[in-house]
């Protein structure tokens, strides 16, 4: 979803300068485009985790590419990679292109390839860096399959492995003593940003809170992580992150991936009077009942009401 974020940003606002001619129907595109979409998409991210100097992409040969080492077990991938290292972003995404079957086609295994490429692109020395003492893992064990820790999320959308969602770096704990390790934090503002929100941690109290760097990206797109399943959201307007009029009321495009929902048009109105409506409910009751969505939009936009537009809510 992180890789059909940035296809999103390239079909909207990377083809086409100006908004009076954007609108949905600029996703919809054939094949060549799609497939310059998914280059661009992929080039993106390479780019961003070889700090915008290089960009390493990695291939499955026929041939062994590596000898291994005694304490390394052989899956017959791994060491049959090979290594491309670009020092420009349009080589990498021509190069791509060119080798898109490599991670589209059946078989391919072109998720892996794309992970590889990223470690490769960010270097073993810098994730380590990147790295906090929260964390040693890009992916963790969940239900018993491996899923993308905050760090591999953050690689993807900032370029640095960085496992925690604020702003910054943080050298104190809780307690307020210093820490061994700093917890690593983002430093620079996304082009395609993140929002989070979990009903169970919101109710232990363990919701973190994503800084500004990536709640306000360059660009209108959001990755969001909702009771951990990931989805985007997206807005065809990019004067909502340049111009505070924009965000009274605006639109917003949701999807989140599965063949049964289509994409929900969204109607967000950050000045109604919410507080004038039915005291009915406790605060606690309207959040239970309340779609996972709305709850998401309001950690960026505070109180906001969301209008459905007739599309029954996501839940």
């Amino acid at each position: 979803m992180a890789v059909q974020a940035r296809i999103i940003k390239h079909l909207l606002f990377m083809r086409q300068s100006g908004s009076k001619g954007r609108t949905l129907d600029s996703l919809c595109v054939g094949q060549e485009g799609q497939d310059g979409a998914l280059a661009a998409a992929l080039s993106d991210s390479l780019w961003l985790a070889g700090q915008e100097v290089s960009a390493t992409v990695t291939l499955v040969t026929e041939e062994y590419c590596t000898t291994p080492h005694l304490d390394y077990k052989l899956d017959t991938f791994t060491e049959k990679l090979q290594l491309f290292t670009f020092n420009t972003k349009d080589m990498a995404r021509s190069f791509i292109l060119q080798h898109l079957h490599s991670f589209t086609a059946e078989g391919s295994h072109g998720v892996i390839l794309f992970l590889y490429s990223l470690i490769c692109s960010r270097t073993i020395c810098r994730l380590k860096e990147d790295l906090d003492s929260s964390t040693s893992h890009l992916l963790h064990l969940s239900l018993g399959d491996f899923v993308c820790g905050q760090a591999l999320v953050n690689l993807l959308l900032t370029g640095k492995a960085s496992p925690q969602v604020f702003n910054g770096i943080q050298y104190f704990g809780e307690d307020g003593e210093a820490l061994e390790r700093p917890l690593q934090g983002v430093l620079s503002r996304s082009d395609v940003g993140y929002l989070h929100w979990s009903r169970e941690q919101m109710e232990t109290g363990r919701l973190p809170q994503v800084g500004s760097m990536l709640k306000t990206p360059r660009f209108p797109v959001w990755l969001c992580c909702i009771n951990g399943g990931f989805s985007v959201l997206f807005s065809i307007d990019h004067s909502l992150l340049s111009d505070w009029r924009t965000e009274h009321q605006f639109h917003l495009y949701y999807y989140n991936g599965r063949s049964s929902q289509k994409t929900a048009k969204l109607t967000v109105d950050t000045h109604s009077h919410h507080w004038e409506t039915s005291c009915r409910h406790s605060e606690g009751h309207a959040e239970r009942m309340s779609p996972p969505l709305d709850m998401t939009l309001k950690t960026k936009w505070d109180g906001a009401a969301v209008n459905w537009c007739g599309t029954v809510p996501f839940y």
